[in-house]
């Protein structure tokens, strides 16, 4: 029972997650608007973000071998309530970025905590409860936008903002530097009112993982662990590198056809911003009701058949548009084929590895790290070399070679993952 009353509070916690991280989307223009920013001159806050998940997963892979879980799991969601709540007060760019950082820091305690504490209590049960708890994420992030809608109401579009980009960057500084608080009430409470929202539903499911806490209930966590025979794969660290480059791949061409995919159906395709808008929404929704639905398949199929069905989809489909490449119907038809490939690839990786290798914090943060990178890298480099190049398809070559990679990587991986097992302490 215990087990399950903890799972369900890390899917709550994901749901969070999925929320907080996706929000920005819908709330950039009032941000911007909140520091007397244009658009165009605040990316760095994703950077901020990113950077910070960077480090957070580092850090939680340390702290999670050296004290108590659900403490780590209660602070980090401490530090989202924190971070939302002050993110609409921020009057300047810097302390924005700085909040943003700080929540990507969260993010990354979180996440790898999450995976790691649902294999330590389910063991070789895991796989559907992972990708219940991944699909929270995706759920989350598809309320996002609603929210932000309910809250601010309709809003015009980041394309239609009237703000003027031309104004030099030195005139931005002025004005900003004029401005005498760093924290302030925003000038629209419903931006206020959105943020302080998902903080304090954030701050209810936090007190959840210190009420486990207080009843220290995770020692009965890791006794439940450690009654799963620990195995020690005979190539432990070679495995967990190929791992790594496959969530780079796979994590960056996720990111990257998500991001880039309006602006390329819209510029090289001539699709209209209305079907491009769909389009972008297809791909997200199957995303998450494949999601959804793999909490049911994990439980007939295993990690690695789930893993091989999603390699064929993604290869196929984007080898379709890779050749069909300014094909409308072909591009409806292979975004809603990749969006459900690419879905369960992940959760399904990590509850894979835990078939045969042990995962400590130390490991899991490694492997958090290597998605992180491909967040980070893919997206930019695509970015650069789609302006290199403009009339070619840059983000579809990404995307296939990615899919390429992960389809070779994932039988190197299973060849080193089966060979003899040494039996051992939990290492990582």
């Amino acid at each position: 029972m215990l087990r399950w009353f903890t799972t369900v509070i890390l899917c709550l916690a994901f749901l969070g997650m999925g929320i907080s991280a996706s929000i920005l989307g819908p709330t950039f223009q009032d941000l911007a608007t909140n520091v007397n920013r244009n658009i165009s001159s605040l990316s760095e806050i994703f950077v901020g973000r990113a950077l910070g998940y960077l480090c957070g997963s580092v850090i939680g892979g340390v702290l999670l071998d050296c004290m108590n879980q659900f403490l780590l799991l209660g602070l980090s969601m401490w530090g989202i309530t924190v971070s939302s709540y002050l993110i609409p007060f921020c009057k300047t760019a810097v302390l924005l970025i700085v909040m943003m950082s700080a929540m990507g820091v969260s993010f990354g305690v979180l996440d790898t905590g999450g995976n790691v504490l649902i294999l330590a209590l389910w063991g070789d049960k895991s796989p559907p409860h992972m990708q219940a708890l991944h699909f929270s994420f995706a759920l989350g992030a598809f309320l996002a936008p609603l929210l932000a809608k309910l809250a601010l109401g309709p809003t015009e579009s980041a394309d239609n903002y009237t703000e003027p980009d031309f104004l030099p960057a030195a005139l931005n500084a002025s004005s900003e530097a004029a401005s005498d608080p760093l924290l302030a009430a925003p000038h629209d409470m419903n931006l206020l009112w959105a943020y302080a929202s998902i903080g304090t539903y954030i701050l209810i499911v936090s007190l959840l993982f210190f009420a486990l806490f207080f009843m220290k209930s995770s020692r009965q966590g890791k006794s439940t662990a450690s009654a799963q025979p620990s195995q020690r794969a005979q190539y432990h660290k070679a495995l967990l590198c190929l791992l790594f480059l496959f969530f780079f791949f796979y994590v960056g061409a996720e990111v990257t056809y998500g991001s880039y995919l309006f602006s390329f159906a819209t510029t090289h395709v001539g699709m209209e911003e209305r079907e491009a808008a769909g389009l972008n929404s297809i791909f997200w929704g199957t995303f998450a009701a494949c999601r959804g639905l793999a909490i049911f398949f994990a439980t007939c199929l295993r990690p690695a058949t789930m893993i091989v069905l999603s390699n064929i989809g993604s290869l196929a489909s984007c080898l379709f548009l890779v050749l069909f490449d300014r094909s409308p119907l072909c591009l409806w038809i292979a975004t809603s084929v990749y969006g459900a490939s690419m879905a369960t690839t992940f959760p399904s990786g990590v509850s894979w590895i835990e078939q045969y290798t042990t995962i400590s914090g130390k490991s899991a943060a490694f492997i958090m790290i290597g998605a992180a990178l491909g967040l980070m890298a893919t997206p930019a480099l695509t970015g650069v070399l789609q302006g290199q190049y403009p009339a070619l398809p840059v983000v579809l070559y990404a995307c296939f070679g990615s899919a390429i990679f992960t389809t070779v990587l994932f039988p190197m991986m299973y060849k080193v993952a089966t060979l003899p097992l040494r039996k051992g302490n939990r290492k990582g």
